[in-house]
């Protein structure tokens, strides 16, 4: 009987450890459950973007981004550039490239971050006039990856790279070697 009586405290202190361990693993499910469930809210939210973006619609910055939110392109600036400013950039490329799309290669979500591989595909009717580059109706393609910071169902941060140099020689542009001082 004193056995029984030794016992029984035990399997109750047994049931008590498994059950506190079973809230903690519970608590650690659901914390992981609700971060799943912002980065898919996240990738949705950028790839909205870029459909938007495809139908020309500059002004979804406003909506994705916050009014502070920095851009910077290349990445490695370290000013960064206004959602202003990459609106005007937006309209600027889609006046040149009217039937501009994004085709996502690769989208991934770390966190707080997402981080997009796309290729943009066009043809170059318009003016980069800026460049001073005249249309040609060249096809042209674009690899890029941007990496997105989002709070709170917005865009903070937005680093992207993109292959300039291949676009420029796709409108006709060449690199050439500096000639050397004589």
């Amino acid at each position: 009987m004193k056995k029984l009586f030794m016992i029984i405290p035990l399997i109750l202190l047994i049931c008590f450890t498994l059950n506190c361990q079973n809230q903690e693993a519970m608590a650690e499910l659901e914390e992981i459950k609700a971060q799943a469930e912002v980065e898919a809210q996240n990738e949705e939210l950028i790839r909205n973007y870029f459909k938007e973006l495809d139908k020309g619609n500059a002004e979804i910055l406003k909506e994705v981004y916050t009014p502070d939110a920095a851009y910077y392109f290349p990445s490695g600036i370290s000013e960064s550039m206004s959602v202003e400013h990459e609106i005007e950039m937006v309209k600027m490329f889609h006046n040149a490239i009217p039937d501009l799309i994004h085709n996502i290669e690769e989208l991934f979500s770390v966190g707080d971050r997402i981080i997009v591989r796309f290729v943009a595909r066009g043809t170059y009717t318009g003016e980069l006039e800026e460049m001073g580059l005249p249309a040609t109706g060249n096809k042209v393609e674009v690899s890029s990856i941007i990496i997105f910071r989002i709070e709170n169902g917005k865009v903070v941060e937005e680093r992207q790279e993109a292959d300039m140099l291949g676009f420029m020689q796709q409108l006709g542009m060449e690199l050439k070697p500096k000639e050397a001082e004589k």
